[in-house]
């Protein structure tokens, strides 16, 4: 039984409008880069340019927070789920304001959940 990554509604734009994807592997990392080489255009939303998990992107390993466990190198066993939880402060306005300073990914959520 592999790990089940839990995609959010804002983010299934980028990901064939699936809900989920499934992996065989080892470590949180691991299955995030599978999830982002199956679907290239969520790179920029999870990750920055240099690699680094978006500060505003939280990630939990069956309701466990990676932050607080062994961030990337959580490791990962069969049946676990993986959710993807992105961070949204400030209201719309605040997100656009970040946004446009460059400090996040080009979309807005209120695109994103139209579809």
């Amino acid at each position: 039984m592999p790990v089940k990554v839990m995609i959010p509604s804002p983010l299934r734009p980028y990901a064939g409008k699936r809900d989920s994807a499934e992996f065989n592997v080892r470590t949180v990392g691991e299955a995030l880069g599978r999830l982002t080489t199956e679907f290239a255009d969520l790179r920029k939303h999870l990750f920055t340019e240099d690699g680094k998990l978006r500060s505003f992107v939280n990630v939990y390993v069956n309701d466990e927070d990676i932050r607080y466990l062994a961030k990337e190198n959580t490791p990962t066993k069969d049946g676990d789920t993986i959710s993807i939880i992105p961070s949204i402060a400030g209201g719309i306005e605040g997100y656009n304001r970040h946004c446009a300073q460059g400090k996040g990914p080009p979309f807005s959520f209120l695109d994103a959940t139209a579809s």
